[in-house]
């Protein structure tokens, strides 16, 4: 499935979650198997040759492309959360926001030095919640193998903050209409 079909299962939402933002919606794709199937078949086919044991992935988008792939790839799927959410011992990754700050989860025994990951999220704006994983995931001196992601937003240069990792995106917007 192309880039061009995939687009076409994106509902475009104007001036949500304030005026002026064109929100990509992701419910359509995810209601169509066969849709949602060719998503999880692309990803499989970029990554596996790429050795991959763990899939990271921020909630709450992030992780329903994740557990799916990190089936397919025989990997295990990592939740990334936002802050008392996991009950274990965590570590913790606090970054800027335009509006505040923010912060991000991982339990301390999640990933281990000599694992291969691989990041995963539904969309790339400003970088700023990947940004974080990649900083979770390289307190721990595992290989990232790339930054993955259904859609990127070309125009807010989001994958500036996630060199020197490989981005891959399947769908890309080079502006808000």
């Amino acid at each position: 499935m192309n880039q061009a079909e995939l687009k076409a299962s994106i509902r475009n939402v104007p001036d949500f979650p304030k005026p002026g933002i064109m929100f990509r919606d992701i419910t359509p794709l995810l209601a169509d198997p066969k849709v949602f199937q060719a998503v999880i078949d692309q990803f499989v086919a970029k990554y596996k040759d790429a050795g991959v044991t763990a899939i990271v992935a921020a909630e709450a988008r992030g992780f329903i492309f994740a557990a799916p792939l990190a089936l397919a790839l025989g990997a295990r799927f990592i939740p990334v959360r936002k802050p008392g959410k996991l009950p274990f011992e965590t570590k913790a990754f606090h970054y800027e926001l335009e509006y505040g700050t923010d912060s991000l989860e991982i339990h301390t025994d999640a990933i281990s030095q000599s694992d291969n990951v691989l990041i995963l999220d539904d969309l790339l704006g400003t970088g700023g919640t990947m940004e974080a994983c990649v900083k979770l995931v390289d307190h721990s001196n595992a290989k990232i193998v790339g930054c993955a992601f259904l859609i990127e937003l070309d125009f807010l240069n989001g994958r500036e903050k996630l060199t020197p990792h490989e981005c891959f995106s399947l769908i890309h917007y080079a502006d808000e209409t």
